[in-house]
Protein backbone atom coordinates (compact mmCIF):
# COMPACT_ATOMS: atom_id res chain seq x y z
CA UNK A 1 0.00 0.00 0.00
CA UNK A 2 1.30 3.24 -1.29
CA UNK A 3 2.26 5.84 1.47
CA UNK A 4 -0.50 8.47 2.38
CA UNK A 5 1.14 12.41 0.83
CA UNK A 6 3.12 14.60 3.03
CA UNK A 7 3.38 18.25 2.73
CA UNK A 8 6.48 19.19 0.17
CA UNK A 9 8.60 22.26 -0.91
CA UNK A 10 10.58 22.39 -4.33
CA UNK A 11 13.97 22.75 -3.42
CA UNK A 12 16.93 23.24 -5.74
CA UNK A 13 20.80 25.03 -5.27
CA UNK A 14 21.27 27.85 -7.33
CA UNK A 15 23.34 26.96 -10.50
CA UNK A 16 25.73 29.87 -10.17
CA UNK A 17 26.12 30.52 -6.28
CA UNK A 18 25.36 26.91 -5.13
CA UNK A 19 22.76 28.14 -2.41
CA UNK A 20 19.54 26.16 -1.25
CA UNK A 21 16.95 27.61 -2.69
CA UNK A 22 12.94 27.28 -2.72
CA UNK A 23 10.04 27.47 -5.75
CA UNK A 24 7.32 30.46 -4.56
CA UNK A 25 3.87 30.09 -5.24
CA UNK A 26 4.85 33.23 -7.78
CA UNK A 27 7.04 30.88 -9.16
CA UNK A 28 10.10 32.58 -8.27
CA UNK A 29 13.32 31.10 -6.39
CA UNK A 30 13.91 32.31 -2.77
CA UNK A 31 17.00 31.43 -0.12
CA UNK A 32 14.57 31.25 2.75
CA UNK A 33 12.10 28.21 3.86
CA UNK A 34 9.42 30.35 5.13
CA UNK A 35 9.01 32.18 2.01
CA UNK A 36 8.43 28.48 -0.24
CA UNK A 37 5.16 27.41 -1.66
CA UNK A 38 3.91 24.62 0.62
CA UNK A 39 1.95 22.34 -1.16
CA UNK A 40 -0.10 20.05 0.26
CA UNK A 41 -1.66 18.11 -2.86
CA UNK A 42 0.96 15.43 -4.96
CA UNK A 43 -0.53 15.98 -8.32
CA UNK A 44 0.44 19.98 -7.92
CA UNK A 45 3.38 18.84 -5.94
CA UNK A 46 4.93 16.57 -9.82
CA UNK A 47 3.65 19.82 -11.79
CA UNK A 48 5.77 22.31 -9.43
CA UNK A 49 8.44 19.84 -9.77
CA UNK A 50 8.38 19.69 -13.45
CA UNK A 51 8.34 23.83 -13.45
CA UNK A 52 11.60 23.61 -11.40
CA UNK A 53 12.90 20.87 -13.44
CA UNK A 54 12.38 23.33 -16.55
CA UNK A 55 14.72 26.18 -15.52
CA UNK A 56 18.32 24.64 -14.88
CA UNK A 57 19.66 28.33 -15.93
CA UNK A 58 18.63 29.21 -12.29
CA UNK A 59 18.37 25.94 -10.45
CA UNK A 60 19.85 22.42 -10.30
CA UNK A 61 19.20 19.22 -8.64
CA UNK A 62 15.32 20.35 -8.17
CA UNK A 63 13.55 17.80 -5.74
CA UNK A 64 10.46 17.80 -3.60
CA UNK A 65 11.15 17.92 0.21
CA UNK A 66 9.23 17.01 3.31
CA UNK A 67 7.76 20.00 5.34
CA UNK A 68 5.61 20.79 7.88
CA UNK A 69 3.07 24.49 8.12
CA UNK A 70 4.93 26.47 10.55
CA UNK A 71 4.55 29.43 12.16
CA UNK A 72 6.38 31.56 10.02
CA UNK A 73 5.57 29.20 6.91
CA UNK A 74 7.10 26.14 5.66
CA UNK A 75 9.33 24.11 7.99
CA UNK A 76 12.06 21.27 7.89
CA UNK A 77 10.40 17.61 8.86
CA UNK A 78 13.96 15.83 8.14
CA UNK A 79 17.50 17.18 9.55
CA UNK A 80 18.51 16.95 6.20
CA UNK A 81 16.75 19.59 5.58
CA UNK A 82 17.45 21.42 8.54
CA UNK A 83 21.20 21.27 7.53
CA UNK A 84 20.73 22.16 3.71
CA UNK A 85 18.75 25.42 4.76
CA UNK A 86 21.27 26.78 7.73
CA UNK A 87 24.39 26.26 5.23
CA UNK A 88 27.80 24.30 5.40
CA UNK A 89 29.48 23.49 8.78
CA UNK A 90 33.23 23.23 8.02
CA UNK A 91 33.50 26.54 8.72
CA UNK A 92 31.54 30.00 8.77
CA UNK A 93 30.59 31.56 5.20
CA UNK A 94 27.89 32.63 3.20
CA UNK A 95 24.82 32.53 5.72
CA UNK A 96 26.88 31.49 8.53
CA UNK A 97 29.20 34.05 7.99
CA UNK A 98 26.40 36.61 7.99
CA UNK A 99 24.89 35.48 10.75
CA UNK A 100 28.30 36.07 12.91
CA UNK A 101 28.37 39.53 11.28
CA UNK A 102 24.91 40.45 12.71
CA UNK A 103 25.66 39.04 16.08
CA UNK A 104 28.83 41.15 15.86
CA UNK A 105 27.14 44.08 15.51
CA UNK A 106 25.12 44.08 18.72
Amino acid sequence: MARAFTPKVVTANDLLEGDVIYLTTANTWTRELQAAELITDEAEAQLRLLEAQSQPQIAVGAYLADAKPGEQGPEPTHFREEFRRTGPSNYAHGKQEAKLEATADV
